[in-house]
């Protein structure tokens, strides 16, 4: 293999890694010593294709945004107009807990406290255009109801803080036996119609 195809080879091999870990961990759990380990090269050689770890983390955030931005788009432009609103945002669910292990709210916020002021505005701009922006265009389609006063942000904004219990065994919805489109439905029919019924 040619010296620039190794490098381009191992260059993927770092961000493979480094998504898996990062996406499992969350940012401050992973160290570029376990991203080399995996990849089986050195801290230097990886610091060879990438400055730090906050750039590293950056990339892969960046990635799996484009792929959610993606998949969201996807899944609304093909949404009819009688579409059932828990089956619509259970398709969209459906994206971010195929590309994320993890409580994605958590991961990229998390990591909010440890990052350079310059890479926290382009994480956030991610965040905002890659997760926020097309979970408020599903909820502008009319598909959900919304109820007077909330706004297709604001909801958005709710729904994304509201699917921690599908990331962990801890804090589980519906029956331990469910599977994982099961617990779907139920999450996002508690997140639509609360657990209350209106007398």
């Amino acid at each position: 293999m040619k010296r620039e195809e190794q490098l381009t080879h191992t260059h993927a091999a770092i961000l493979a890694a480094a998504r898996e870990q990062f996406l499992a961990q969350g940012y401050q759990a992973t160290s570029t010593r376990d991203i080399a380990k995996q990849v089986g090269i050195t801290q230097p050689a990886l610091y060879h294709h990438f400055s730090d770890k906050e750039v590293i983390f950056l990339e892969v955030i960046k990635t799996v945004g484009g792929e959610i931005k993606t998949g969201i788009t996807d899944v609304v432009s093909q949404i009819p107009a009688d579409a059932d609103p828990v089956e619509a945002l259970t398709a969209v669910t459906e994206v971010l807990t195929k590309a994320h292990p993890r409580d994605v709210f958590t991961v990229i916020h998390g990591s909010f406290k440890f990052l350079k002021p310059e890479n926290k505005r382009q994480l956030g701009m991610v965040f905002m255009q890659d997760y926020l922006m097309p979970l408020t265009s599903f909820f502008e389609t009319g598909v959900v109801s919304l109820q007077d006063g909330v706004k297709a942000q604001d909801a958005a904004s709710f729904y994304l803080t509201s699917l921690s219990p599908l990331f962990n065994t801890f804090h589980h919805v519906g029956p331990k036996d469910a599977s994982q489109h099961d617990q779907t439905l139920a999450l996002v029919r508690l997140i639509l119609f609360g657990v209350a019924v209106k007398k």
